[in-house]
């Protein structure tokens, strides 16, 4: 990761509403609402992998639990790629384990 693709926290640039995208996931038109950063995220995951968003968040759509919203899914993917630290939570426990 070089210098331009930090991405700055949200606190740094002021608040910012959610930006609600449409998108065709398997044959079914879905919304999805998320922070502009984690959008420039995902859309530099996209690139990276050689996917389109739309191809990326069909991917992450079809691999998440089906207790999962898909907003959250993308979110933790975006974390995943920019925090590799993050240690992958078991199966079946969805408790917070960053405090």
């Amino acid at each position: 990761m070089n210098g331009h693709d930090i991405l700055p926290l949200p606190a740094q640039r002021g608040a910012r509403p959610l930006r609600k995208r449409s998108l065709n996931l398997s044959g079914h038109r879905t919304s999805v609402a998320l922070e502009p950063e984690f959008w420039r995220a995902l859309d530099l995951i996209a690139h990276k992998r050689g996917l389109t968003l739309v191809a990326l968040v069909g991917r992450i759509d079809a691999a998440r639990p089906p207790d999962r919203p898909l907003a959250s899914a993308l979110r933790v993917e975006a974390l995943r790629e920019w925090m590799p630290a993050i240690p992958q939570m078991p199966d079946g426990n969805r408790e917070d384990q960053l405090g």
